[in-house]
């Protein structure tokens, strides 16, 4: 169990949270003495699979609008409770007609590939910084592909082209793992998603689900609807905008702190990820414990932001995107604007 930056992270399976008077109460068998923490101080809880919530706790929290989320212990997300729909109908009703203009919606879709792949370059160009030799130069290249992977995203006339320009950027940028993470141990090269094959997708593949967790809430707090996007497929319980809006954070704020955990050796590819019949790797108890303390950390830090012309801590970048995005539906701005670093 984790308690930072207002959200209870509960990953120990057997634990158990229940309602107290206005507190939590954080029952394990295995361990002794009462644990209590006031409500006043959480406004999210992030249960992994095997640990459970009581009916009377998770109704609290829906009430006052405090969100649950469910995620497997490889990060996937599973469900999410936050009570009552809040925010303002007029904004949904701008959202989804912005959805049903093919010139708007391939304007909003375009402009998150294009953040994406800027900051798929600066992760690119920053790794190439702090090395030499022949891997400098290949992470350059590939940095260089990338630039000219946004002139083609910038001649798409559809959505479907725009996710094809998508799709061969992160297959080239996706090819040099090796280079953003020399030791064999960690990857046999390329992203694997369903299940992770290596101790580095899985890795990326749980902070992945970090993000989403992280860019959903956002989208509710702002008013917006979670499931009506513009990039990926609108289909039944799948929240599209939130998985548009995550591109543009993935590089920056998922990827390079991956790539980071594995090169200053935070975790260990041998004994902190477990191999599964299935092919799947996922993270220990211990390690997911790690990477959520630095999942956290991270979030604290400021990153300059190019649009506003000031620096915004990462936590609150999901929730500033939400609104530029809302600002744009409603037509005070002329286009969406992604974020993106120099």
């Amino acid at each position: 169990m984790t308690e930072l930056l207002n959200t209870l992270y509960v990953q120990t399976p057997g634990t158990s949270l229940h309602l107290d008077g206005n507190a939590i109460r954080v029952y394990h068998p295995d361990q002794t003495g009462r644990t209590l923490i006031p409500l006043a101080r959480i406004d999210h809880l992030v249960l992994f699979t095997g640990t459970t919530i009581t009916d009377d706790l998770l109704l609290r929290c829906a009430d006052d609008t405090r969100s649950v989320s469910w995620l497997t212990g490889a990060g996937r997300f599973r469900a999410r409770v936050t009570g009552p729909t809040l925010g303002n109908p007029l904004l949904r009703q701008a959202q989804h007609r912005a959805a049903d203009s093919p010139d708007r919606q391939l304007s909003i879709a375009r402009s998150m590939i294009a953040g994406k792949i800027h900051n798929s370059r600066q992760v690119l160009l920053r790794a190439a910084r702090d090395t030499a030799g022949t891997r400098q130069d290949i992470l350059r290249q590939t940095a260089e592909t990338l630039a000219r992977r946004l002139h083609l995203l910038a001649n798409a006339l559809s959505v479907d082209e725009a996710m094809g320009a998508e799709g061969i950027a992160a297959r080239d940028y996706f090819t040099v793992l090796p280079h953003l993470v020399p030791d064999p141990a960690w990857t046999r090269g390329g992203r694997t998603k369903r299940p992770p094959a290596d101790p580095l997708n899985c890795l990326l593949s749980f902070l992945y689900g970090m993000l989403r967790v992280a860019v959903h809430g956002a989208l509710e707090q702002i008013g917006l609807d979670p499931y009506c996007g513009y990039l990926h497929a609108l289909r039944p319980g799948k929240p599209a905008l939130a998985l548009d809006l995550m591109e543009e954070f993935r590089p920056l704020l998922a990827d390079r702190l991956a790539y980071t955990i594995a090169n200053r050796r935070e975790l260990d590819p041998a004994t902190d990820f477990e191999a599964l019949p299935t092919g799947a790797v996922r993270l220990t108890d211990t390690a997911r414990r790690t990477v959520l303390n630095a999942w956290q950390r991270s979030r604290q830090r400021d990153w300059p932001h190019a649009t506003l012309e000031r620096n915004i801590p990462a936590a609150l970048l999901p929730l500033v995107q939400a609104r530029l995005l809302a600002r744009h539906l409603r037509d005070d701005l002329d286009s969406y604007r992604p974020w993106t670093v120099n």
